[in-house]
């Protein structure tokens, strides 16, 4: 992708951010995990932090005693997600995890993930359990992120349709990374897709996202050298600042 084709976000101070493909961020995950580092449950672990911390702001003044609850997928959003309700947690929110895949069959990322979880105050339910989105004070979105591939299967669905219902009850939504169903690179949703007050985006933020499609966008520092991003074709000025989550403004805004 040349320079004049990909798409550019801005910080609020005017800082131009450039856009990724999915097929990139795998690169520069590949890059990462295979040859320099940070590795993949380090991502995880600072996703998951900077998430919970965004909740917390999103919910402001009433984040002390609230209750969250976290729709857990499968693969390495759903691994962030459960990262994310340990912070939660840690910090006396009440929070509730519901999962696809249950923790006692959790491997990889997310099972470490959910081993992590057990010392915590959290509460863990199954995905075909009942559960009540309309009584949690924030629901965060970690069930697909940027790995869609074709529509989402019927779990999936049935847990993007309770992150709306949620929406449309007044509770805010926080996706992390991209929200669940939509597609990453050409902003359609080939299914259902939750429609989130605020994305935190990881690393870059996604090329197809939009005001419409994802609400207030926001970008994490995942720690990851300027030098990976470089090795995998996207090359960019520092914009973070002091700052961990920093603003964007979509293009054209």
């Amino acid at each position: 992708m040349t320079t004049t084709q990909r798409v550019h976000f801005a910080t609020l101070a005017g800082a131009r951010v450039p856009s990724v493909t999915v097929a990139e961020m795998r690169e520069v995950d590949r890059i990462a995990t295979e040859a320099t580092g940070p590795s993949l449950l380090q991502m995880i672990e600072v996703a998951g932090q900077q998430t919970a911390l965004a909740a917390i702001e999103l919910l402001g003044d009433r984040w002390g005693g609230a209750r969250a609850i976290v729709l857990c997928g499968s693969g390495r959003n759903g691994a962030t997600g459960v990262v994310t309700a340990r912070h939660l947690a840690n910090r006396g929110v009440a929070v509730e995890v519901i999962t696809i895949v249950p923790s006692q069959r959790a491997d990889g990322a997310l099972g470490e993930a959910f081993l992590a979880l057990a010392e915590a105050p959290a509460r863990v339910t199954r995905w075909d359990e009942a559960f009540d989105v309309s009584a949690a004070d924030i629901v965060i979105d970690a069930i697909l992120g940027c790995r869609l591939v074709g529509e989402p299967q019927p779990v999936q669905r049935g847990l993007i349709l309770a992150a709306r219902a949620a929406a449309e009850a007044g509770v805010p939504v926080l996706s992390i990374d991209v929200p669940s169903g939509l597609d990453a690179d050409g902003g359609v949703n080939p299914g259902a897709a939750v429609l989130p007050t605020r994305t935190l985006t990881l690393g870059l933020p996604k090329r197809g996202l939009t005001r419409t499609s994802a609400g207030e966008l926001w970008v994490a520092d995942l720690g990851i050298p300027p030098g990976v991003f470089a090795r995998a074709g996207v090359a960019f000025a520092p914009f973070f600042g002091s700052a961990a989550r920093v603003s964007l403004e979509y293009p054209g805004e």
